[in-house]
């Protein structure tokens, strides 16, 4: 019993505040004592007051801007997303054709001086790296 008493009271002395992390590693995390100390309280500047909304009598009616479909063909025309995807799959067709021509057809006549070629894409010599891609570009 008295060696649970002991115990107890040994660990009832150990807090968070008594441990001090030191260190380049700690003062980047901002949890050593030295950046702590130097963080203080943040400031905030004034904000300025509520900014009161104009009169709804000079907004435009409801309905009478171009259509939603007029918006969504501008939308589609100017797609950086779309734009992308269509320049990858351009760049895998120059790829294709240019391995086919520079690489596949002088491997099959028995040149084995090509296996250093490189296309726009990156090397046409075929690796476990754009095998697996192949593989799981397939999956998608």
């Amino acid at each position: 019993m008295s060696l649970a008493l002991a115990i107890a009271a040994g660990v009832a002395g150990c807090g968070i505040g008594d441990v001090e992390m030191n260190g380049k590693i700690f003062d980047a995390m901002g949890v050593s004592p030295s950046t702590m100390k130097k963080a203080g309280e943040a400031r905030v500047e004034a904000r300025n007051g509520l900014v009161v909304p104009p009169d709804t009598g000079s907004l435009p009616e409801p309905g009478s801007g171009r259509a939603p479909e007029a918006e969504a063909d501008l939308a589609f025309i100017n797609d950086p997303d779309r734009q992308r995807n269509l320049d990858r799959s351009e760049l895998a067709r120059k790829q294709a054709e240019f391995c086919k021509v520079a690489y596949e057809d002088p491997k099959a006549r028995g040149d084995n001086s090509v296996d250093g070629v490189s296309g726009p894409a990156g090397p046409c010599r075929p690796s476990l790296l754009t095998s697996i891609k192949k593989w799981n570009k397939d999956d998608e």
